[in-house]
């Protein structure tokens, strides 16, 4: 299962980026879970940018659903042709979120020492 899952995500990604190069720039495929009985696939997506990209990115990959689907068929031969559901993957979202907030933790930590490293040790002695 774990290799249908990443030959799928490979050539879904693969697809989508070479028939439908602008629209789909912004997206990324992370993952493809596919059902014991392959009759459905999750597949999920991140995107760059703001919530109007997000909300594009999602009518864009229902409105080529049905046309993916079989190209992707064509190229991946499963007993069944899989159901497409998309789903947004939030978890790149969520680790900026906790980089940004380390990055200031660690701002403030520093300010609180005495502003850092000063150059001491560290720089050239000419």
């Amino acid at each position: 299962m774990l290799r249908i899952n990443e030959l799928l995500r490979l050539e879904i990604s693969e697809q989508l980026h070479r028939r439908w190069r602008d629209e789909s720039a912004r997206i990324t495929i992370s993952a493809v879970e596919i059902s014991p009985d392959l009759h459905d696939a999750k597949i999920f997506y991140s995107v760059i940018g703001d919530n109007n990209d997000k909300a594009a990115a999602r009518k864009f990959l229902d409105h080529i659903t049905k046309t993916l689907r079989m190209s992707v068929s064509k190229r991946v031969i499963l007993k069944y042709t899989p159901a497409y559901r998309f789903i947004e993957d939030r978890g790149l979202e969520y680790g900026n979120d906790i980089i940004s907030l380390l990055d200031k933790v660690a701002e403030e930590d520093s300010a609180r020492n005495g502003g850092g490293d000063n150059g001491g040790s560290h720089g050239d002695n000419k």
